[in-house]
């Protein structure tokens, strides 16, 4: 199975930690050039330092100015574009939805929606002049299932599945392969502070609300960020080469959000 990256060029937003981080280096190991955004400055520090061969800029996707900046900043290091890793987001409020500010709504979506759409219309030209390419959105298993209390978060991922869907049929014919990936519940300090505020508002202990978070895992823990990187490597590379227009679900069979 060839899972090689080699010659492909590819920018990943919120590459400096996390799932980005994870999905930068394994192209970058793949073979890959890459080229990754984020708004940590600290974090692309750390990046720069550990891995001085990925290039990157801050930027907030959520800001069309920024987007643009971070293209032409792309463009000079990569000289094109074969593959868009639209990875950034926000877990957002975790909240009743009365409680739910109108700031609070209109920067997740901002961030998590729009921000996807900022990166594509500005990738799809790069890709359709490289002769096709591929593009990968990351939604989540709150894009899939019902999320009480993460209403704004799992509307904007409800939405990302329809523009992967709507974008792999307009472009398919451009030779770029559109797919989402939904990862379910990820390790690290992101999912961490979303059980702890799943805790705060549902007045439980932390611990019990980490039960309740993986009691619907078939597998009974969380996956990995490198779980996620090896899927979306799989879907940019030669093996993954007919498949377009998918929500494919890594989450250790996740099924039901409580």
């Amino acid at each position: 199975m060839d899972t090689s990256a080699a010659a492909l060029r590819v920018v990943v937003t919120a590459g400096g930690a996390g799932i980005g981080l994870a999905i930068a280096t394994t192209f970058a190991a793949a073979g890959a050039r890459v080229f990754v955004c984020d708004v940590d400055r600290d974090a692309l520090g750390a990046l720069r330092a550990a891995h001085p061969g990925i290039g990157s800029a801050r930027a907030d996707v959520a800001a069309p100015a920024e987007v643009a900046a971070l293209f032409e900043a792309a463009d000079a290091f990569l000289g094109g574009l074969d593959v868009l890793v639209n990875n950034a987001g926000v877990a957002g409020p975790t909240a009743r939805v009365e409680d739910v500010s109108v700031a609070d709504w209109d920067r997740t979506l901002a961030v998590d929606l729009s921000g996807m759409f900022y990166c594509t219309r500005l990738a799809v030209p790069r890709l359709k002049a490289a002769g096709g390419g591929s593009i990968i959105n990351l939604s989540s298993i709150g894009g899939r299932l019902g999320y009480p209390l993460r209403a704004p978060y799992a509307a904007a991922k409800w939405g990302v599945v329809g523009f992967t869907k709507s974008l792999a049929i307009e472009l398919g014919p451009a030779n770029v392969r559109v797919n989402a990936i939904q990862p379910g519940v990820v390790e690290g300090d992101r999912v961490d502070r979303v059980i702890a505020a799943r805790a705060a508002a549902r007045g439980v202990a932390v611990e019990e609300a980490r039960r309740q978070f993986l009691a619907p895992i078939s597998l009974g823990r969380p996956v990995r960020a490198q779980d996620i990187a090896n899927m979306a490597l799989f879907l940019a590379s030669p093996a993954g080469a007919s498949i377009s227009g998918q929500a494919l679900s890594v989450c250790g069979d996740h099924g039901y959000l409580a």
